[in-house]
């Protein structure tokens, strides 16, 4: 070995040593790890107005939002979407309100930015459906410009063309309480009481209070709303009363002993105004859990009150401790061992919504959060599943039955098309997108690229195996869904680089023989998009732009993802790949800080494409470990 490849080699150990010891003092006593899981601030303006609707607000230090909201706020005067993009409409009216609500008067300087870049895009007319009903909640929107949400929707049978469980999960467990609200049209009063008048760029008194037409076939929909709308003004809404009752008892049977729905703040927050409107106290055992349960996913500091949108512990536990091993921490190391004990113990063996469309499965899946019985998913699965083969565990009999119900179970969720999704079965009906409720065209959860190459990946990485010919169409879907370019869409994380670098790590395992040709166009595609500092980064524009493909800032979760694919890929794909590592492991070891972390601004996950974007503040951390852990090893047996 010569003297310049030693003294890479001691670099690249130092910088996983590093990383190593950060991330083993993060651990949390239980065993698990987690960290912020931030979104933009809609999510904690809600939270300011639920608790103004419940009276609850004095109960949290809510006056810390006011200082959140104004360190978020940009120099142009409005809110963010993601990191950089220059200020979002409905983000910022939301901001706005919260604010007023909060008791900042509109003669704040802050507020007149606000206001300035609020009315240059248009006002509270031009926003999205979901900001709308916010408003209209506290009278600064009026009820005739929120789509009508019949309760008999309820009533519909699985096995009808039109029903609840046709709706993604965060959808479902979303909008089944909104059915309740979107009947009973409340206007609450708050303390203070404030109106939006001033953010109508048109002028409050010249709104039309109807919802957008398109100019396509889709405005069937609108004309069916008014037909909606008929029915509420003459209370002819037939079923109207069983439909809330089935609503509040799905609400009831679905919240967690911990107080959570879904596991998300959207679900949480509409299953609580659907209390509200059913007159239900704020002492209610059922109401304090929910209220709790919010208050759990709140980040508080000394001058800073902000609410996250989820909490990632499975996610996050399963790949530190992928990272750990693959970069030489034992497998049964005493950190590694009390993480998968905890994985194990955060098996779900209860049936689900996913139940309802797959009735040949059975429970054995894990979820992304705490608590989420409910809604346990196949990427969270898949990823735990290969943490715990990697574990070396004082009880390897357990573990191998918890990772044989997982298999059976992300077997059995296989969809027609052959590949996976995230949370149900052939969830893919997408005229649900053109309906006006869902315009932020989240409302299903088709089969992806990305979760089907975890699945595979799994399966290579943990030497398990499913029928073959379910593996046939599994791989048939991704050669289908590889784009022109070479690369793979992205559904759950920024983008195509993140889409790409999951099947080149799954084809890699997988018959890389009989699919050469493919690998070879992705890892062209990889090294193409390679920015000059050596590092990799891609927009989350690239989700409404496709010539942003694979282009944008370098961050290091973007860099890790890319060298990930790449070193996978590695056999076959020649020097090109070798050279692009090589410039990808010095980029990693360039911007590694003394402590062992590494740090991007951007937002690289994914939660609604064009729509809700995340920044996983370990994403940062265990992803370039694992790349780092894995260009160890190949220089190792090089």
């Amino acid at each position: 070995m010569q003297t310049q490849d030693r003294v890479r080699v001691k670099k690249v150990a130092a910088a996983i040593a590093a990383s190593q010891q950060h991330l083993l003092a993060m651990q949390y006593p239980a065993g698990y790890w987690w960290a912020e899981l931030e979104s933009n601030v809609t999510i904690t303006a809600e939270v300011v107005l639920l608790h103004k609707i419940w009276g609850t607000d004095l109960a949290r230090p809510l006056h810390k939002v006011e200082a959140y909201l104004r360190q978020e706020q940009r120099q142009h005067g409005g809110w963010e979407l993601f990191y950089g993009d220059g200020g979002e409409l409905s983000t910022s009216v939301e901001a706005y309100m919260a604010l007023k609500l909060l008791g900042v008067p509109a003669t704040d300087p802050a507020m007149k930015r606000a206001r300035s870049f609020i009315l240059q895009r248009g006002g509270i007319s031009k926003t999205r459906i979901f900001t709308k009903l916010h408003l209209a909640l506290i009278g600064c929107y009026d009820w005739r410009g929120i789509p009508s949400l019949p309760p008999w929707i309820m009533l519909l049978p699985p096995a009808f063309p039109i029903n609840i469980y046709e709706m993604s999960s965060w959808a479902r467990s979303s909008t089944v309480p909104l059915l309740i609200v979107c009947d009973s049209k409340p206007i609450f009063l708050t303390d203070p009481t404030i109106n939006l008048d001033e953010l109508y760029a048109e002028g409050v008194e010249q709104v039309r209070w109807e919802l957008p037409q398109s100019g396509d076939w889709t405005d069937l929909f609108l004309t069916l709303d008014r037909g909606f709308k008929l029915a509420e003004s003459w209370n002819l809404v037939p079923f109207r009363k069983e439909g809330i009752k089935a609503a509040e008892k799905w609400i009831l049977e679905r919240q967690e002993a911990t107080g959570d729905w879904g596991g998300i703040i959207p679900a949480m927050l509409n299953s609580m105004l659907a209390l509200r409107c059913l007159g239900y106290d704020a002492n209610d055992p059922i109401v304090e859990r929910g209220l709790q349960a919010i208050d759990n996913f709140a980040i508080e500091t000394e001058d800073n009150y902000r609410v996250q949108p989820c909490v990632s512990p499975v996610w996050d536990t399963a790949w530190v401790m992928r990272a750990l091993i693959e970069s030489g921490i034992a497998p049964d190391d005493p950190a590694v061992v009390k993480a998968g004990e905890w994985l194990l113990e955060k098996q779900i063996l209860d049936y689900g919504d996913w139940n309802i469309k797959n009735r040949q499965g059975k429970p054995g899946a894990w979820a992304f959060e705490f608590d989420n019985r409910f809604y346990p998913d196949v990427d969270d699965s898949a990823v735990v599943v290969m943490a715990l083969h990697l574990a070396k565990l004082p009880n390897e009999k357990l573990k191998q039955a918890a990772i044989a119900r997982a298999l059976n179970w992300i077997a059995s969720m296989q969809c027609k098309p052959g590949g996976w999704a995230a949370f149900d079965l052939d969830n893919d009906q997408d005229w649900l997108n053109s309906i006006p409720y869902g315009d932020l065209k989240a409302m299903i959860d088709p089969n992806t690229a990305d979760v089907t190459a975890r699945v595979l990946e799994m399966l290579g990485a943990s030497n398990l195996s499913i029928n073959g010919q379910n593996l046939d169409r599994a791989l048939a879907y991704l050669m289908e869904e590889q784009e022109t370019e070479g690369c793979w869409f992205g559904r759950w994380g920024v983008n195509y680089i993140y889409g790409t670098s999951g099947v080149l790590s799954a084809l890699a395992l997988i018959t890389p023989q009989k699919h050469q040709l493919s690998i070879e166009r992705g890892v062209a595609w990889l090294v193409g998009c390679q920015n000059p500092d050596g590092g990799w980064g891609e927009t989350c524009r690239s989700y409404d732009d496709p010539s942003l493909k694979g282009k944008g800032n370098s961050t290091a979760s973007q860099t890790a993802w890319a060298l990930i694919g790449l070193i996978a890929a590695l056999e076959g794909t020649g020097k090109l790949a070798l050279e692009a590592i090589e410039r990808g492991i010095n980029y990693l070891l360039a911007t590694q800080k003394p402590d062992g972390t590494w740090f991007e601004a951007d937002f690289t996950g994914t939660g609604f494409p064009c729509h809700f974007y995340l920044k996983y503040h370990m994403y940062q951390q265990y992803f370039p470990l694992i790349a780092l852990g894995r260009y160890q090893a190949l220089i190792k047996d090089a």
